[in-house]
């Protein structure tokens, strides 16, 4: 393994980059200063909405690319590179796949702001961790912005309770396991192997020059664009499966360890 040619990093956030508490660490702020004496690209690709990564990362908000809602926005120092909606004139149809559906509860996501369509109005508090800027909706004609992607949250499992309900509209949508209570639907191809694989194109970088770590479903895409693709422990048996790497736990600085590696295989080169 020759980590000194890495030219791009590209991290999962939650469960991979922060901890259990939502954290990052100081570790990684250091490492991230190495980073940059080399020029390497650094990439924040999460379910997460772009407002809500760059809030855990505001120390270096100016020196990375941020892929937000799995792929379906891409900005970088406040351009938008990419961007991919679901069409309004569906999101009816799309709504009644789930709307019947016990423990659901729906986050319809724009660039600014998330809509929560909430069967349990007590629960914005805890999803606000993820979606802190929202507001609490009735009905779906209260949007008024570009949908970008619909997150789903189930109490109790997602992949067990929620997944198999609407998973025959995946011929239309990207589908996508990202948590344990997470299932996402996205306009197809607004994942973040799409978006990553973009990045390569737009600054001529290969898949052996590419490091990616995650942790969940929705990584899966992105680690096959990279030879240099990390599973957390913690991670889903299908990412594990997927990436060509294992590195520890997100509690236990898993990416941290990689990227000091890295360096020290700069160094030595």
């Amino acid at each position: 393994m020759n980590l000194s040619k890495v030219k791009m990093i590209a991290t999962d956030m939650d469960g991979t980059l922060l901890n259990t508490n939502h954290e990052v660490s100081t570790r990684f702020f250091n490492v991230f200063k190495a980073l940059q004496e080399h020029n390497i690209l650094f990439v924040a690709a999460s379910g997460r909405p772009h407002y809500s990564i760059v809030d855990k990362l505001e120390k270096i908000k100016d020196d990375i690319i941020v892929v937000a809602e799995n792929g379906g926005v891409v900005i970088k120092n406040n351009n938008v590179l990419l961007t991919k909606t679901i069409n309004k004139n569906d999101l009816t149809a799309v709504v009644n796949q789930f709307n019947k559906l016990a423990q659901v509860n729906a986050i319809f996501c724009t660039q600014e702001k998330a809509y929560f369509l909430l069967e349990n109005t007590a629960l914005a508090e805890y999803l606000a961790e993820f979606y802190p800027n929202y507001e609490v909706i009735t009905s779906i004609n209260d949007i008024r912005a570009d949908v970008i992607k619909i997150a789903l949250y189930h109490d109790t499992c997602s992949e067990t309770y929620l997944l198999p309900h609407i998973k025959n509209i995946d011929a239309i949508y990207d589908v996508r396991v990202s948590s344990k209570n997470w299932v996402d639907i996205s306009s197809k191809s607004a994942n973040k192997g799409f978006a990553i694989k973009m990045l390569q194109d737009k600054y001529n970088i290969k898949a052996d020059e590419t490091l990616i770590f995650g942790d969940y479903n929705n990584d899966i895409e992105m680690l096959k664009t990279a030879k240099y693709s990390y599973a957390m422990s913690n991670a889903h048996p299908n990412v594990k499966e997927t990436a060509n790497y294992q590195t520890k736990s997100n509690n236990e600085f898993g990416v941290e360890v990689v990227l000091e590696q890295l360096l020290e295989a700069k160094k030595q080169s």
